[in-house]
């Protein structure tokens, strides 16, 4: 393995570094290590988003087979030995680390999590509420990781014992939370308050957007929008067209009763008035419901439908020229040792 090179300043474990050697192979790419990486056990610092309705085998396993950190969820399946029957789905798609995300506010996920580590999830996801007794329940089994969308809720996520935080601005796709901070201003304030890494999301699709993310201190991306444009994704064909077609005005924040502001495709914020997101919980319970085109404002820099191997590739290289074209910019540039 090649030498390990510190990036703008970070030293190794507190950022990223990444091999000087890697990257030779295209499919492979640059070889950032992380505190993520390491606690997933990954060789790219990307997570795939929890994507309700969406993130089954056929999804995750590719996403992981690849070198990132797919995930199913949970709430699609309505026992613990429905979720148990997807784990193996996914196992017979590949042999590297996945996680379950658990959307704490739909259901009681308690009787899940034991079952989940039996069958071979490497991590959960909490998000979308109070995640404390899940945290506890989960603890020295695998990571904990929790979604926050404020400085308050990852200090508090801290305190109860997650391993690790994504912190998502108000960019991203689905339930974005109460807060108001964008990911460029949120993920520092983050990095700076906590200890344990963070992750972050909301408005990333490609490579320029990993590298930024990994620059304002985050050890790891969330990225949910990007992976429902790929062939393995179960969306339908005119979710993933929308997605192809939209601009940089094509998303919207719906407020849905009692407090939850969801960001979707514009053209499904009209169908979402005078519903709650308990609606939007529905199907998960057997019923059909109704499920709007959930999309972050990375919608823009999506343009196409590739497989989810070559999309993380792509991400891989794109990253990696990024970080060629900044070492290129300084006209003194660091010492790489």
């Amino acid at each position: 393995m090649g030498p390990e090179l510190s990036f703008l300043g970070y030293p190794p474990g507190r950022a990223f570094c990444y091999d000087a050697h890697a990257g030779r192979n295209p499919a492979q790419g640059t070889r950032l290590k992380t505190r993520i990486t390491e606690l997933l056990r990954i060789d790219f610092p990307l997570v795939q988003g929890g994507l309700w309705g969406l993130a089954y085998a056929e999804l995750c396993g590719p996403i992981s087979e690849a070198g990132a950190f797919g995930q199913l969820t949970a709430a699609m399946h309505a026992t613990p030995a429905d979720l148990a029957r997807e784990i193996g789905r996914t196992r017979a798609l590949t042999a590297k680390p996945f996680g379950v995300n658990l959307p704490v506010h739909a259901r009681d996920f308690t009787q899940y999590i034991g079952v989940a580590i039996a069958e071979g999830c490497a991590a959960f996801t909490l998000t979308g509420g109070d995640p404390s007794r899940y945290i506890e329940a989960i603890a020295g089994r695998v990571p904990a990781i929790v979604l926050v969308s404020s400085v308050r809720q990852a200090r508090n996520a801290e305190r109860a014992g997650a391993d690790a935080v994504i912190a998502v601005g108000q960019e991203g796709g689905g339930n974005v939370g109460r807060a108001d901070s964008g990911t460029l201003a949120l993920v520092p304030q983050v990095v700076d308050a906590l200890k344990i890494p963070v992750l972050a999301a909301g408005g990333i699709a490609d490579g320029r957007g990993i590298l930024a993310g990994l620059a304002l201190g985050a050890e790891g991306i969330e990225m949910g929008s990007r992976f429902i444009a790929v062939r393995e994704c179960r969306a339908a064909d005119a979710y993933k067209e929308a997605l192809c077609r939209a601009g940089d005005g094509d998303t919207a924040i719906v407020i849905l009763p009692p407090d939850s502001r969801v960001r979707v495709l514009a053209e499904d914020a009209a169908l979402l008035a005078g519903r709650s997101l308990q609606d939007l919980t529905a199907p998960a319970q057997g019923n059909p419901g109704f499920q709007p085109r959930g999309a972050g404002q990375s919608a823009g820099l999506i343009g196409d439908v590739p497989t989810a191997a070559e999309l993380i590739a792509r991400l891989r290289h794109e990253a990696q020229m990024g970080l060629a074209r900044l070492h290129a910019l300084m006209t003194d540039p660091p010492a790489l040792h």
